[in-house]
């Protein structure tokens, strides 16, 4: 009956090793094409591996047909001496079988896997088979008398040479196929190197200075993309190694090779991306210039560095180590923390240094930016290993949003506190009204994330103080299309502007002349009014405060000309031109009268001439709102008294005050050809 199944089987492991065969020269000859896709060469890989199992597991099965054979044909047991001094024959056979493949190997100093597919696979098999000779001697629980525990011991030697080879492989497998970082990835614009920005209230206060502030996007869609670091035919290869790594209890040492190799590919990466390792020292001492440029070119890094750079060191990891794996998550983790943390320590920095009004716009662009890849560092950190990763970003993240927070405010007590010792000449737009509404201007294209960080940091006794900002009328301040949609952000606007009225006024009574100090209010809240009136504040400050604030630049207009006009406008009227005691028109009165008016007039010219109205249209409305008072008084007083007064007493005609009147609020001071003499 014995012999009857060893015939049988012996045919059977004929077709095996027949089967085994030729499937292992199908795995060589494919793995040899470079056409194939990473998904094949990893079957191939692994199909492979098996191979290697199955032949040890049907020589395990040969020597146990021959022992059956033989103690049929020599009619007699085989005592147990024998059998293990044959077993342990087998043993020691197989061993310096695989010794020879492993050992033949050190005294050549090139590498196995660019000698070609043959070698590599044959030294795989080689190291898997002494690993698996060493599963099955342990299984045995050899004492150290057993002859077995020597070749148990030189298994082990066999092992370890074999591994430090690998290790060595893999280390060299990851370096010499690194792929080189994409150029549509490293290109930075160098426009965006130019530091325009200023740091003074004047260099700021232009209509125009947002422009070199202009957000960088957070686009998802044009950044999100998987490269391959590594270049994809290596991969199976890279794999395979790993795998019997850690099989063969050699993990860490796996993991750290490929943590060095990858922590210095990452380095790389930012050194291209020229993001230069600085300490927070470093960042505090420079100059605003410098800074800006670093800013932005970080802003355009980071971005790169988590949602190309990172996400693809994940996926590598993975397709190394297992998807979902904790080698594959711990590998990941160690070869990215120093780099990724680099970057947040510049973070940091920008989030301890001086809290400048000119820094808040780009601190707003980190804060933004950063906020906008927290999804993508939480989900590549998302295990527990990452964890201090995760913390670090957060943490960073938190300490922009107070650097925000506190440099708005502590902007706007600098705006209600900011002093004037010196009126502006002519009684123009003051700088500081320009740089604040461009300031709230800018602000305003960051309304989710500005809204949501001064949530916490609402003033409601400054809010509630300003008439401007009652509580009712707080609903006629949001745009119908949009209501409350930013409210914390709003509330702040609102006091903000307040604060900058309460401050032009203080600085409208530096000015000696009345007439003057409701130019230069008119001229202040016109702009406020005409800046909110721009898509970016209308929807924050509302309808209702633009109508309110047009009303009380059309007052400061009437109060400029009844404080400038009424007294000349006096002496085109009747009162006091008719001799004492009569009826009739004195010409002397007449005469001094208009004699009055035109001194008036020609010393008004000279003045408000230097005077400023910026703005054309309320210049030339306001010219002619004089014009209409004015030309058509002085028309009617000289058409009544045509009969009184001779030619000569006629200073200007009508037509040539109203040419006058259009020299005025240019800035630049006249003087009339040949005025009266006192």
């Amino acid at each position: 009956m014995a012999v009857e199944e060893s015939e049988k089987m012996i045919p059977e492991l004929e077709r095996e090793e027949d089967l085994i065969a030729a499937a292992r020269h199908i795995v060589e000859a494919l793995g040899s094409n470079k056409n194939l896709t990473s998904d094949a060469k990893k079957i191939l890989a692994d199909l492979g591996s098996r191979l290697s199992s199955m032949n040890i597991e049907n020589e395990k099965e040969e020597r146990k047909i021959g022992k059956t054979e033989g103690d049929i044909d020599g009619g007699e047991e085989v005592d147990d001496e024998e059998e293990e001094e044959e077993g342990v024959g087998v043993i020691e056979k197989r061993l310096g079988l695989i010794q020879e493949k492993i050992m033949k190997w050190e005294e050549d100093e090139s590498m196995i896997w660019d000698s070609g597919p043959e070698e590599s696979s044959e030294y795989l098999n080689a190291a898997n088979e002494v690993r698996m000779l060493i599963e099955k001697l342990e299984s045995m629980h050899l004492s150290k008398e057993d002859q077995e525990y020597k070749f148990l011991q030189r298994a082990h030697s066999v092992l370890q040479t074999a591994m430090t080879r690998l290790e060595d492989e893999f280390s060299n497998l990851l370096i010499k196929n690194r792929q080189p970082f994409e150029p549509e990835y490293v290109s930075f614009r160098s426009s965006e190197e130019d530091a325009a920005d200023g740091n003074s209230f004047v260099s700021l206060g232009d209509d125009s200075f947002e422009e070199s502030l202009r957000r960088d996007s957070v686009s998802r869609a044009a950044e999100e993309h998987i490269i391959d670091l590594v270049h994809p035919d290596v991969i199976p290869d890279l794999r395979c190694i790993a795998n019997l790594l850690f099989a063969s209890n050699y993990a860490k040492e796996c993991t750290q090779v490929y943590t060095i190799v990858r922590r210095d590919a990452l380095d790389e990466c930012l050194f291209i991306l020229e993001m230069e390792r600085l300490s927070i020292e470093d960042v505090l001492k420079m100059e605003w210039n410098t800074l800006n440029s670093k800013i932005k070119r970080w802003i355009w890094a980071v971005k790169i560095f988590v949602r190309v750079y990172l996400a693809s060191e994940r996926w590598l990891s993975d397709q190394i180590f297992g998807e979902g794996e904790p080698a594959s998550q711990e590998s990941f983790v160690d070869a990215s923390k120093a780099s990724i943390l680099q970057l947040l320590n510049f973070g940091e920095a920008m989030s301890i240094g001086p809290h400048k009004p000119e820094k808040l716009f780009r601190i707003l662009n980190m804060y933004e930016v950063l906020a906008g890849l927290m999804p993508d560092i939480d989900a590549l950190y998302s295990d527990e290993v990452g964890s201090s990763v995760k913390f670090e970003c957060h943490e960073v993240l938190d300490r922009l949003g107070d650097c925000v927070r506190i440099t708005f405010l502590e902007f706007k007590s600098v705006v209600e506190s900011n002093p004037s010792v010196t009126p502006l000449n002519g009684g123009g737009i003051h700088p500081l009204a320009r740089y604040v509404m461009n300031y709230l201007r800018t602000l305003a294209d960051y309304g989710e994330a500005l809204n949501h960080l001064l949530k916490d940091q609402e003033e409601e006794d400054v809010v509630s103080s300003s008439p401007d900002t009652s509580p009712g009328t707080e609903e006629d301040n949001r745009s119908q299309d949009s209501p409350g949609r930013f409210p914390s952000m709003a509330r702040q606007f609102l006091s903000f502007a307040s604060v900058l009225e309460n401050n032009l006024e203080e600085k409208s009574k530096l000015y000696k002349e009345t007439s003057l100090q409701h130019l230069f209010l008119m001229n202040n809240l016109h702009y406020m009014a005409e800046k909110v009136k721009g898509p970016e504040l209308r929807i924050i400050f509302g309808d209702e405060w633009i109508r309110k604030h047009n009303w009380k630049f059309q007052q400061h207009a009437m109060k400029y000309e009844r404080a400038s006009w009424s007294s000349i406008l006096s002496l085109l009227k009747d009162e006091g031109i008719h001799a004492p005691g009569s009826n009739s028109v004195s010409k002397t009165l007449l005469k001094e009268k208009l004699r009055s008016f035109y001194l008036g007039f020609e010393d008004i010219y000279r003045i408000q001439t230097g005077w400023s109205i910026p703005d054309v249209q309320l210049r030339e409305d306001l010219r002619i709102s004089i014009s209409v008072n004015l030309i058509q008084a002085y028309r009617t007083f000289v058409g009544r008294h045509n009969s009184h007064i001779s030619d000569r007493n006629i200073r200007y005609s009508a037509d040539d005050l109203e040419n006058y009147l259009l020299d005025f609020f240019e800035n630049s001071q006249k003087l009339l050809q040949n005025p009266l003499r006192r």
